[in-house]
């Protein structure tokens, strides 16, 4: 099976990189006593480098001298390696001096970036693909790493050489070695400039593979039973590697190309170095230079031209990290369909009325889910939804922990709308059991007092045996620091469950959602868990979404939902005597579990 997927998640073309580059900066200037010291001491280390050449030039001078004073040669070697010696530890003082300005830049902007995730809403996060997230994530943070790093080791510090070099040549030497140099230099910026961003298009092609790839892999393996339920390993290892083999050609080009620019770079190297030193020896020649100088023009240019050499692969990987931090940055300019308004109140719950007002809600503009939606859940009472599957049901816990905002209409607790109060007050306020319960791959007891990080561990046992799970629990061979798994898949879908219904227990909230919380349950582990639920639901306003009606007989109140719509209302005897569609549900079922 051969199978080659197209993606449109290509990375952006028209980058931003010089307003990328001064987003870096207020990253960096925490620290700024620390960047200027970095600073000074670069300037220190490239000062003692060209003094080493002019060191050497005297030496060479004075070895060619008749009468030689002893002391002279022995003065000039001395300083000769002192000089060398500085600009090693000016050198090393400066990576010192800035690594703390690095790393502290890396960590904020990962952290920037995480929490800006975090901040966007569930529409996003259903979209996404952690896989290729995560990967840009990582990419953007080490391109930032190596951009600073470009520009504090290499980049500036051959500009300043480049610069004493020039000031040298024009103040001692006639206009042409002058006149060579900067052409040279111009000629081999020029080039390395051209062909590297020639380059980058395969680059991009190489980033946007290996982010599709990653996700694919990550993807596969988080959905590893789904794979095995359809034999499907053949056609997740054949789409993986149909990826890779597109990347592979582009990295052979890659490859090919910058082997170019290599020989490029080299002959313009050669051939203006040849020019100098042509010059410099028809001076020497012409009796207009000594021998000393001409070892000091051949140093300067090979001291210059090895940085400068280097600059080329620095261009290249500065393009490359530019490339990866504008898709990060990209990360960070997603805007949040879901926001606290300016000066947003916190929610307020004294009863726990909850209310929907002619809600209109869709997630795609093509296809409504809810339609004029009203209904009201006094304080301290239970109100169930049921009805079809796709009918909205779900929906409804959504829109009151506000991961999406109405269409038209408004939902309220206790009079404040959802949309007036901060989320992180609202969510305070409602906890979940989820019908598709994920699990964090950490211990039991890290799953469940994640509801509460503060909660004392008695708090953790005592919400774990309303859950009807301590018993387990306490039988496993770790106990409460088994870890689970990823998304806690060695748990079995009831014990995920009852983990879930242990963590909103000890959460404690004014108001509960129970979204088919026992839908994995065998009947047994059913009714102590409704017990428990019931327990819990005392004194507190709660919304149960149920597929099996025989869960909601007791609700004070039960919606049937059916496309968007609310069908009947009442409690349970008042909708069976309507003989209605909740009566057809009520004897559908009772029909299947005859014939168990």
């Amino acid at each position: 099976m051969s199978i080659r997927t197209h993606y449109t998640d290509a990375p952006h073309k028209d980058r931003h990189d010089f307003s990328n580059l001064r987003r870096i900066v207020p990253f960096l200037w925490e620290y700024k006593g620390r960047v200027l010291g970095a600073l000074v001491l670069l300037v220190m280390a490239k000062v003692a480098t060209v003094g080493v050449p002019l060191i050497l030039k005297e030496i060479v001078d004075v070895l060619g001298t008749e009468k030689l004073p002893l002391v002279l040669p022995v003065a000039l070697l001395l300083g000769y390696g002192a000089l060398r010696l500085l600009n090693v530890l000016f050198s090393e003082l400066r990576d010192i001096m800035f690594a703390r300005v690095r790393y502290h830049a890396m960590r904020n902007l990962s952290k920037e970036v995480l929490s800006h995730l975090y901040s966007l809403s569930l529409q996003f996060h259903l979209e996404r693909r952690t896989g290729g997230i995560s990967r840009d994530l990582e990419r953007g943070t080490r391109g930032v790493s190596a951009i600073m790093n470009y520009l504090v080791f290499n980049i500036i510090p051959t500009a300043a050489e480049f610069a004493l070099v020039a000031f040298l040549l024009l103040g001692e030497y006639a206009i042409q070695f002058s006149i060579v140099t900067f052409t040279t230099v111009f000629f081999y910026i020029g080039f390395t400039l051209f062909l590297t961003n020639w380059r980058m298009h395969i680059r991009h092609r190489m980033n946007q593979l290996d982010s599709n790839a990653n996700a694919m892999a990550v993807d596969g393996l988080i959905n590893y039973e789904t794979v095995k339920y359809f034999n499907n390993d053949h056609y997740e290892i054949n789409r993986y590697d149909d990826t890779l083999d597109e990347w592979e050609d582009c990295a052979v080009k890659s490859q090919t190309s910058m082997s170019l620019l290599n020989f490029g770079q080299g002959s313009i190297i050669a051939i203006g170095v040849t020019i100098m030193m042509y010059y410099a020896t028809q001076g020497v020649v012409d009796d207009t230079m000594t021998i000393g100088d001409l070892v000091l023009v051949n140093a300067l240019m090979l001291q210059l031209f090895i940085p400068l050499n280097f600059l080329g692969i620095i261009y290249r990987s500065l393009m490359h990290s530019l490339a990866d931090i504008d898709l990060m940055f990209g990360l960070l300019d997603k805007n949040s369909d879901v926001t606290d308004k300016e000066n947003a109140a916190t929610l307020n719950v004294t009863q726990g009325v909850v209310r929907f007002d002619n809600v209109d809600f869709s997630y795609h503009p093509e296809r409504q889910i809810l339609h004029q939606v009203s209904f009201e859940i006094p304080a301290g009472k239970k109100l169930a939804v049921v009805g079809p599957s796709g009918g909205g049901k779900t929906t409804l816990s959504r829109l009151l922990f506000r991961f999406y905002d109405t269409d038209k209409g408004s939902v309220s607790i206790d009079g404040q709308s959802v949309n007036e109060v901060t989320q992180e007050s609202l969510r305070q306020a409602v906890g979940i059991v989820p019908q598709d319960t994920v699990l964090f791959n950490e211990s039991i007891y890290h799953n469940i007092i994640y509801a509460r990080p503060d909660a004392t561990r008695e708090e953790v046992f005592e919400a774990s045996r309303m859950a009807n799970i301590h018993d387990f629990i306490v039988q496993l061979p770790d106990g409460y620091d088994t870890v689970v798994g990823e998304r806690g898949l060695k748990l079995s879908g009831g014990e995920k469950q009852r983990v879930a219904i242990a963590r909103v227990i000890l959460k404690n909230p004014k108001i509960l959602v129970f979204d088919e919380a026992t839908s994995s349950l065998d009947s047994h582990s059913e009714q102590v868990i409704l017990s428990s639920l019931a327990e819990v639901a005392q004194q507190r306003t709660t919304l149960v979404i149920a597929h099996r009606l025989s869960t909601i007989a007791d609700a004070d109140i039960i919606l049937v939902l059916e496309e968007g719509q609310i069908k009947e209302q009442g409690n349970h005897q008042q909708l069976l005597a309507k003989k209605g569609l909740y009566h057809s549900l009520w004897n559908l079922q009772l029909q299947e579990q005859d014939e168990l």
